[in-house]
């Protein structure tokens, strides 16, 4: 049977499918233009921990995701803190959080951080760089990189286009050079596989020990064949599965995996491997 861990799985209750996708107007408008709307779905969410279960899903890494409003200053997603933790209770065999960094917060959210990793075992940060303005390798998101580092958790990042009226300069993978040549203990994923920059992900990937690269928002059937004969050879271990989920759905997402002719060993290390070890799963 598989066995699967989704790195980043957005939050899924009911409530937050419409808060944060159907009945959010700028996020049902991005849905629609890819066609993906069918993929706003209220399911009750022991359903959905069922439906987990069934597919060898063993964790899934659930932000407190914020999105900033390039135009309007105001979030577009906002899972919250609080919401995570929640969800995390109902469910603490499967749902880990990943703390969502505003960097805004300063400080204010660096204390935050630690506070959720400490009392509620939040397993890393999520970044999602484009509309705040700043790229990653900013140094507002030092702080929070020296606290992940001190913590022993991991850096999660949203790299690459993103369906949001932003800016996509700032996701390209080229800026995690700098953070990890600082931060060489320091776990980072480059998510998103990077596109449409996938080669330069793969370039930072294997250049620095401690980068990876995630999948979400991808289905695999479209990720590059650069990307593929990496995770399938000399990049084994480097890559990550994860959904962003609801962009994929998991169903869909692992039977599309198994149609990529990966070697047994490459798939593992993408879908379990990899993710338990960094994340201290094992």
């Amino acid at each position: 049977m598989t066995r699967a861990i989704d790195i980043l799985c957005n939050h899924f209750t009911p409530e937050s499918i419409r808060k944060n996708y159907s009945q959010n107007v700028e996020e049902a408008a991005r849905f629609e233009q890819v066609g993906l709307t069918g993929n706003l779905k209220e399911i009750g969410p022991d359903v959905f921990v069922k439906h987990m279960a069934a597919l060898g899903i063993e964790k899934l890494l659930v932000p407190s995701i914020v999105t900033w409003s390039y135009w309007n200053n105001h979030p577009v997603e906002h899972t919250t803190v609080d919401e995570v933790i929640e969800l995390r209770r109902a469910y603490p065999k499967l749902v880990y959080g990943l703390y969502g960094v505003d960097p805004r917060k300063r400080m204010d959210g660096v204390r935050e951080l630690e506070r959720c990793v400490r009392e509620h075992d939040f397993r890393g940060i999520h970044i999602h760089p484009h509309g705040f303005g700043w790229p990653p390798s900013h140094k507002y998101y030092f702080p929070y990189y020296a606290k992940c580092q001190e913590l022993g958790i991991v850096v999660v990042i949203s790299m690459g286009h993103t369906l949001d009226l932003m800016p996509i300069e700032n996701g390209r993978p080229i800026h995690l050079d700098e953070i990890a040549l600082y931060f060489p203990d320091l776990p980072i994923v480059c998510t998103h596989t990077g596109w449409p920059w996938v080669e330069e992900a793969i370039a930072v990937a294997w250049k620095h020990p401690n980068v990876y690269i995630g999948t979400s928002a991808y289905k695999p059937k479209y990720w590059k064949k650069e990307m593929v004969h990496f995770m399938n050879s000399f990049g084994q271990g480097k890559v990550m599965w994860g959904t962003d989920y609801p962009l994929v759905v998991h169903d869909e997402g692992l039977k599309q995996i198994e149609e990529l002719g990966l070697r047994d060993s490459a798939k593992q290390k993408l879908l379990y491997d990899t993710a338990a070890r960094l994340f201290k799963f094992n």
